[in-house]
């Protein structure tokens, strides 16, 4: 059972807890068609049983361990153009969280996960719902590894795996808020370039040459950046630069 934050102007002020749930983020797109839904509403879970990830994965946790939640936003301020910056603010969120925890080597991979080295520490899935040229709603959700020790596969980690430290999951989520509130006010502002240059400069691969997969075949790149409406830009060997949407390239080594 989880308790409204006290250190947060609004996100997690009306707060959905369900034991277990297939999906907080399809039990928030839910939420979303009722109108009396607050913008800042959180939908959290102990047990996520079907929930999905990005490029249609499924994302797993162990029931009690982790934070697995989605918030509900209403992002009616910005333009359509500028939606990836929804990717960027939350990601920048969780990764001002980590940060706290005086982690090295944080970065976020794109679009939105993050990485402890080369493993990963917390999944993201936003997705929006879009009328005409304005948005209605955003529902941002995340699996962010607390105390997890054990993971069916080898490329995912927990905090306690890092620090040893076994962590109060209230504590974490309020501090979470706090730092996704922060990040999300600055959108408001329309603090767009601080925004972009922040998740800029913590990329994962960024300015390094790595092997990447297309269209079936590898090719050796480096990450230069992300176009304005957030695909991401490699640099081949020929020093072309060639942008990619999400179901179009994927990480190799």
């Amino acid at each position: 059972m989880y308790k409204i934050p006290a250190s947060t102007l609004f996100m997690g002020s009306n707060l959905v807890f369900m034991p277990e749930c297939h999906s907080t983020n399809t039990l928030a797109l839910q939420l979303c068609q009722q109108s009396s839904t607050p913008e800042g509403t959180l939908v959290i879970t102990n047990n996520q049983t079907a929930g999905r990830g990005q490029r249609g994965n499924a994302w797993e946790a162990e029931p009690g361990k982790n934070l697995t939640l989605s918030l509900i936003l209403k992002p009616v301020f910005l333009n359509l153009k500028d939606q990836f910056f929804l990717n960027m603010i939350i990601s920048l969120g969780v990764y001002d969280y980590f940060i706290t925890k005086k982690i090295t080597d944080i970065h976020i991979k794109w679009p939105n996960d993050v990485m402890a080295g080369n493993k990963k520490l917390c999944g993201i899935l936003i997705e929006n719902q879009i009328q005409g040229s304005q948005f209605v709603h955003s529902v941002a959700g995340m699996g962010i590894n607390i105390n997890q020790q054990h993971f069916g596969v080898g490329t995912a980690t927990s905090l306690h795996m890092i620090t040893g430290i076994q962590y109060t999951l209230q504590d974490e989520l309020e501090l979470l808020l706090q730092k996704i509130e922060a990040r999300y006010l600055r959108l408001r502002q329309n603090a767009l370039d601080k925004i972009k240059n922040d998740y800029l400069a913590v990329l994962y691969w960024k300015g390094k040459n790595h092997l990447f997969s297309s269209n079936g075949q590898n090719f050796s790149g480096t990450i230069v950046g992300i176009d304005d409406t957030g695909r991401l830009k490699v640099q081949r060997e020929d020093n072309a630069v060639q942008v990619f949407d999400l179901k179009e390239i994927s990480y190799v080594q």
